[in-house]
């Protein structure tokens, strides 16, 4: 009985937290950027009834070239950071199209950035639920360096 309600517990849990995992809104995978320029992150989250605080989010920047196999897992290497803190999804009124709570982030693409694929990744911190527990995810696409 005791590994029901420990499964039961465990499946809510991870439903919880699937509910407050975020998205990269934009840019859209396989963009092209410039070294040396600004963009604009979007970080979603869906909208959700069970209760988070937002702690903060990273976004890094990292570049492909130098890892033959591909990118590194941004749980193991964020690279450069271009942002570190504070995130506050709210839904704005003001877009054309029905988007869900977000936050747009202005970063530079480094100036020294290799030519070739990267990975713009967003590690996000919250904390969930009446408890409440500890929630970390890593999000990344990849982009061209032109």
């Amino acid at each position: 009985m005791k590994f029901l309600s420990s499964l039961a517990l465990s499946v809510m849990l991870a439903t919880t937290a699937f509910a407050q995992s975020i998205a990269i809104g934009a840019p859209v995978d396989g963009s092209s950027v410039k070294a040396g320029s600004n963009i604009t992150v979007e970080v979603d989250r869906p909208d959700t009834l069970t209760g988070s605080t937002e702690v903060a989010i990273v976004i890094g920047f990292l570049s492909c070239v130098p890892f033959p196999a591909g990118c590194p897992s941004p749980s193991d290497i964020i690279g450069n950071i271009l942002y570190n803190g504070p995130y506050d999804p709210e839904f704005h009124t003001n877009v054309s199209v029905s988007k869900p709570p977000h936050q747009n982030f202005t970063v530079t693409i480094p100036a020294n950035a290799r030519t070739g694929p990267a990975q713009l990744s967003v590690t996000h911190f919250s904390l969930v639920g009446a408890g409440p527990f500890p929630f970390l995810e890593s999000r990344n696409i990849t982009i061209n360096v032109d």
